[in-house]
């Protein structure tokens, strides 16, 4: 039986995988046409990865969902110095699975040669990695579980060349390019480990937030194809069996407004204020779309002044990347000194596809992958 004295909970690693060589926009320009100047300074995306070669829509070789999450588990593993077989709960969030059944999850499971554990997964995008790390964290702090792995992954690129392969750049319609330019492969990982019972803080070391905010709104972001909506014949006769849709204005102007409400939910439950939060992992965080509308949603310039010092994100370089977002954000800022030992870290999530946020706060512990090694021989 579980011991009901609760346990702290550490994070100690964190591992990222993206698929191939950067591709830039000029690569893309070439393949389906030109964005304005304007728009692709809007979106911030200077180069993205993709698991398919973006001039033929192959798969590269060692990519796909399960392997690009697998890897990602590996490294973090590593870092932690975590042999595989010791983990005993494996969650994976991703909206972009190889098949409908079986999950993705147990895909990952057996790459890490893990005959028997606890697979659990979240069908989301961006907001399924943090939900997902609350619950595994949840299940370690009550003693159910001792060491587990989260990973977020995503592998949009495949429903992203049928809007252009086989057609004039200048044929491929204005927001379709918009759409290319914004999305990205990859995936991300943590290590959460448990403590001994009765060594967690009784004040609490994280708290979490989530919820939806577009109940009575249509979908910011659909992927249509390949469910049960309609007949399957049907939707072969369709032009793509399966398609992203985009609604690029309802996310532009609502999307902040979300971003505001978790922030809100946030700090009330963390007793916070912006300016005591060091870390802020918020992917597209300082995209022009999404800081243009923070006055009309109600972020103060003293708190704009503040996230723009702290947000850790690195949309620039690999795009939107749905469920891998916040890991690979964080990942990087770990890597790269950014996230601290001591740091009270917010990891705050918008999703798009029906207007969700997921936070979750925490006091980050472990220093950046070589530097205990550098403060030895210092």
């Amino acid at each position: 039986m579980p011991n009901p004295e609760p346990r702290h909970v550490s994070i100690l690693a964190t591992g990222s995988f993206l698929p191939g060589d950067p591709i830039d926009n000029a690569t893309l320009e070439r393949l389906c046409g030109a964005l304005p100047a304007e728009v692709l300074d809007n979106i911030q995306v200077r180069q993205r990865h993709w698991m398919i070669d973006p001039a033929t829509g192959k798969h590269g070789t060692g990519t796909g969902t399960n392997t690009m999450a697998a890897t990602a588990a590996r490294r973090a593993l590593a870092r932690a110095d975590i042999d595989p077989a010791e983990v005993d709960l494996l969650v994976v969030s991703s909206a972009s699975p190889e098949y409908q059944l079986p999950a993705v999850v147990t895909y990952v499971q057996e790459q890490l040669g893990l005959a028997h554990c606890a697979s659990i997964e979240f069908r989301a995008a961006c907001t399924g990695f943090v939900q997902g790390l609350d619950y595994a964290r949840r299940l370690l702090a009550d003693g159910t579980y001792r060491t587990a792995v989260v990973i977020g992954a995503e592998a949009i690129s495949p429903l992203l060349a049928p809007m252009y392969l086989g057609m004039d750049p200048e044929s491929v319609r204005m927001r379709d390019r918009l759409v290319i330019n914004s999305f990205g492969d990859g995936a991300g990982a943590v290590v959460l480990r448990a403590g001994e019972p009765g060594s967690a803080d009784p004040d609490g070391e994280f708290q979490f937030a989530t919820a939806c905010l577009g109940g009575d709104r249509k979908p910011g972001m659909q992927i249509v194809g390949g469910g049960t909506h309609e007949p399957v014949a049907d939707q072969a006769k369709r032009k793509r069996l399966v398609e992203m849709k985009l609604d690029v204005s309802g996310t532009a102007t609502f999307g902040p407004k979300v971003f505001v409400a978790g922030m809100r939910d946030m700090l009330t439950r963390t007793g916070l204020t912006v300016a005591e939060i060091d870390a802020c992992v918020l992917p597209e965080g300082n995209a022009e779309y999404f800081t243009a509308e923070f006055d009309a949603a109600g972020v103060s310039p003293e708190d704009q002044a503040v996230l723009a010092k702290n947000i850790v994100e690195n949309l620039a370089t690999v795009g939107a990347t749905g469920s891998a977002a916040v890991p690979l954000a964080l990942d990087e800022g770990w890597v790269q000194g950014r996230v601290r030992p001591g740091d009270r870290v917010l990891l705050l999530a918008v999703e798009a596809s029906r207007y969700l946020y997921a936070g979750l706060s925490l006091r980050w512990e472990v220093p950046a992958p070589g530097e205990e090694t550098a403060n030895v021989h210092a």
